[in-house]
């Protein structure tokens, strides 16, 4: 038998890297493509750390802090413990500029007839001092479901209450 019939084993140096290397592109691909894809779910963080999430979309004017807003909702701590609910009672009227510091924020990325899901940082909430005898502990973050019902813009000039925080104390959303 000579030299050249004797049968030669394919070489397979270099394909196992280019398959793993594929292999590799493709996982990253599909990890991007997924990221990218629950980009909307995950929503809007601003600088100070309060998450607004879209549910449905509004329409007209954002909400500014001299704005009257009157709307639904529920608010829940970390454990998913509702702490107060506007059901049963009907839509709740507010001032924009006279809530705690994360749900004005909030509020100022929402429009008439938007639905929101929004997280506020403790330091944003009630921080270390919440309302005494109330449910929130101190240092709590907390979670809403917010659908705002009308926008009454400048309400705050017209009611006499003046500039955000006039002597108010921050209702309770």
């Amino acid at each position: 038998m000579s030299v050249s019939e004797t049968a030669h084993r394919p070489s397979t140096r270099g394909r196992t890297a280019k398959i793993l290397l594929a292999f590799l592109v493709l996982v990253a691909a599909a990890i991007a493509l997924a990221w990218a894809g629950t980009n909307p779910l995950r929503g809007e963080t601003t600088a100070n750390g309060v998450r607004i999430r879209t549910v449905k979309e509004g329409k007209g004017a954002f909400v500014q802090p001299l704005d009257g807003v009157l709307i639904e909702y529920e608010g829940r701590l970390a454990d998913g413990t509702v702490f107060d609910s506007s059901e049963g009672r009907g839509p709740t009227p507010m001032i924009a500029g006279q809530v705690i510091p994360g749900f004005a924020e909030a509020l100022g990325k929402m429009q008439s007839g938007g639905e929101y899901k929004i997280h506020i940082p403790s330091k944003l909430a009630y921080g270390a001092n919440p309302p005494q005898g109330g449910p929130i502990p101190a240092n709590a973050d907390l979670d809403f479901d917010v659908k705002v019902v009308q926008l009454v813009p400048n309400a705050a000039l017209m009611g006499g209450s003046g500039a955000p925080g006039a002597g108010a104390q921050p209702p309770q959303p």
